[in-house]
């Protein structure tokens, strides 16, 4: 099979390669942005007193939207203000939902990505570098995130603090039962197959992990009445979307905001699956010691 070249070309230089092109292409397939699986829910979205919003994407499972401005060409001060600003609009008009703000440029230069890494660690906000290549007689878009929303991290120490201890009557007698807390032991002793020093830390709104008197909460774990969701510190992929879902895990919506895959266990996955769920245990374990 003979290898053909790629070749980068400016859509902003081109004459039928539109910001509106770009638009449709984005519209028809919003997967290709690389957040996940999105869906259109609508475009040039009128902004009071501000202008049309380019794209408002959603995630269906977790109903996370996003507000996604285009640029075409490199991004200036004004294409920044203005998605944060319809950001703002959009969060303010619509609380029940959670919302990220998405810039997309060909051109993200190192000037503006330092202006927008500011404003990320108080705002949600996705960078995505847009490049077209052409390939033989087809052309190509490829979209890459340049900078990725800021993933808070799970507070372990100063977290304590301000979380009153509990003990496991608190959760047997509260939001979960004996069986549903028992579940809490058995991931506790799986994981213990690649630590054997970490035990059980008991607090108000979950069990987490400590690990010789210090919390190390690779996981948590909240009982219910009839089952457990437990939440693992791991980076979201492709490849662990499609283990959680080859394996017939019940995976809840994923928290970017904390990088946490959520889901929710039942007895019967702690004995038919316990192999594939100590594999993601492993996962978030290795994850947590590195930093």
């Amino acid at each position: 099979m003979p290898y053909v070249r790629p070749e980068l070309f400016s859509l902003k230089a081109h004459p039928e390669f539109t910001e509106k092109w770009v638009q449709e292409r984005i519209a028809e397939d919003p997967a290709i942005l690389g957040l996940g699986d999105l869906v259109l829910k609508d475009r040039e979205r009128i902004q009071p007193r501000a202008g049309r919003l380019d794209l408002l994407l959603q995630d269906p499972e977790s109903n996370r939207r996003y507000e996604v401005e285009l640029q075409l060409g490199a991004t200036d001060e004004t294409h920044i203000i203005r998605t944060i600003e319809y950001w703002d609009i959009e969060r303010k008009r619509y609380p029940q939902y959670d919302h990220c703000a998405v810039i997309i440029a060909e051109d993200i230069t190192s000037r503006f990505l330092s202006v927008i890494s500011l404003f990320n660690g108080s705002i949600p906000l996705i960078a995505i570098q847009m490049q077209a290549l052409k390939v033989g007689e087809h052309m190509t878009l490829v979209f890459t995130t340049v900078l990725d929303e800021l993933v808070r991290g799970l507070v372990d120490e100063d977290e304590e603090v301000e979380l009153a201890p509990r003990d496991r009557t608190f959760w047997e007698q509260g939001a979960g039962t004996r069986e549903t807390v028992a579940m809490s032991d058995t991931l506790i002793d799986m994981s213990r197959e690649f630590d054997p020093a970490i035990q059980p830390n008991y607090t108000k709104r979950y069990i987490g992990i400590s690990r010789n008197g210090q919390s190390f909460n690779f996981m948590i774990m909240k009982p219910k009445k009839t089952n457990l969701n437990l939440e693992l510190k791991i980076k979201r992929s492709d490849e662990i979307d499609s283990f959680i879902n080859d394996k017939g895990l019940d995976a809840l919506e994923y928290n970017r905001s904390f990088g946490l895959y959520k889901i929710r266990v039942s007895r019967d996955d702690i004995v038919r699956k316990k192999e594939s769920i100590q594999e993601l245990l492993r996962r978030a374990y290795e994850n947590r010691n590195s930093q």
